[in-house]
């Protein structure tokens, strides 16, 4: 038996009035997903440990199987893991996005989704002006980026910027939580002080803003962490092989930690114009020879950072139409079968425009075994699933188990 997840990242959603009160998920036309929930069990997974925010770092290693509160240790120093920066005994890594401010408020978490040339000379500018034996600034991909502090300490309260649109800056800049970590939460706060004053005028941010677009006038460093400690995922589920496919630095990171190749995929994004037909056919290649691929498509969440409903709606539709589909038209002809899971990490609700920690709707098709009534994918019919709700690892350890016969 080889597996397969099929991540939308955010696709859950909230009732929304333009939309008839119907979800996103309803409103779409998904076909292939639902003939996959028709063919298989439904059920609802709850992604958020008790205590934890819901981020896609929380999420996505609920998702993967892992013992979240044993092993997080912060989204910054999983992304390292994509970018082949390594996490030094001692060293504190965070994600750092590119940010625009306007007014004194965060504007947006994005920078207006700023290109990954642009964003590079940035953070290379900001390397040169900023970076210091301490303190060191990585490129990544858009908006998402690292930075890595010699002798940080990770006892801050930080606030992802895509929770906090809207809102003044200074109100929700780092605080230290201990006495100890007050030197780390000054030296952030000052280097995202200074990030404003070098880069409001960099050339950059002056040929983006005569084109109309958003600034990247600001950093904003969250999610601080060292180097976890996790086992692989062949170590956990007995699994000979895997791969991860992904747009996104930190689901590329926690399948490295987690013993998965990386695929490299020409012309994917992290938005809705991703190369979608290319992740399918990616993933389609390396279920040949592996056992297990996650494939995370991240368009459904940043149409939902961005409150955009006709395009998270779109996204849903091509995630179905041109990933879904195809795998499922290929794999259906293989004589070794193939587990298939579809599911979000988290909800992002246009409304709020960031996460909630809802449980999220999913489907287990294994071929061979009794389907239960479920026949469309949403948020509403997946509560009624045969497999009811699950908690965090309790996912990955229903889909990697022994079949299930039909009847029974």
């Amino acid at each position: 038996m080889k597996y397969i997840i099929i991540l939308g990242d955010g696709m859950a959603d909230e009732p929304i009035a333009s939309l008839n009160n119907k979800t996103c998920l309803q409103a779409a036309n998904k076909p292939n997903i639902d003939k996959v929930a028709a063919l298989g069990r439904c059920g609802l997974l709850d992604t958020i440990p008790e205590g934890f925010a819901p981020g896609s770092e929380i999420a996505n290693m609920s998702v993967m199987g892992y013992d979240v509160p044993k092993v997080f240790e912060g989204r910054g120093s999983l992304e390292a893991a994509s970018m082949g920066v390594v996490i030094e005994e001692g060293e504190m890594a965070m994600r750092c996005n590119l940010i625009c401010i306007v007014d004194g408020k965060i504007k947006n978490h994005s920078a207006g989704h700023i290109s990954n040339e642009e964003a590079e000379e940035l953070i290379l500018f900001l390397q040169k002006e900023l970076g210091n034996e301490q303190v060191n600034f990585f490129s990544g991909v858009s908006y998402r980026h690292l930075l890595k502090i010699k002798g940080g300490k990770k006892q801050l309260k930080c606030t992802p910027p895509h929770d906090v649109t809207g809102t003044p800056f200074v109100d929700v800049m780092i605080q230290s939580e201990t006495e100890e970590a007050q030197a780390s939460a000054d030296l952030l706060n000052d280097l995202i002080l200074r990030s404003q004053i070098l880069l409001e005028n960099h050339p950059v941010n002056l040929k983006r803003a005569a084109a109309g677009k958003d600034k990247a006038n600001s950093i904003w460093p969250w999610s601080p962490g060292y180097k976890p400690e996790m086992k692989t995922l062949l170590e956990l589920y007995n699994l000979r092989s895997g791969s991860v496919i992904s747009a996104v630095d930190l689901i590329r990171g926690i399948g490295v930690y987690a013993g998965l190749k990386v695929i490299e995929v020409e012309g994917i994004t992290g938005l809705y114009n991703t190369n979608y037909e290319g992740k399918a056919q990616a993933a389609i290649e390396a279920l040949r020879n592996d056992d297990f691929v996650y494939l995370h498509i991240e368009a459904s969440d940043e149409a939902g950072h961005e409150g955009d409903v006709e395009l998270k709606i779109k996204t849903i539709e091509y995630l179905d139409a041109r990933v879904v589909k195809p795998i499922l038209e290929e794999i259906s002809t293989w004589d070794e079968p193939v587990t298939i899971a579809i599911l979000p990490d988290h909800p992002t609700p246009c409304s709020i425009k960031t996460h909630t920690n809802k449980p999220v709707p999913f489907i287990i098709y294994r071929p061979g075994e009794k389907a239960d009534d479920v026949t469309i994918y949403d948020e509403f019919a997946c509560e009624k699933g045969s497999y009811g709700l699950l908690r965090g690892m309790e996912f990955m350890q229903t889909l990697i188990r022994p079949l299930t016969p039909k009847g029974k």
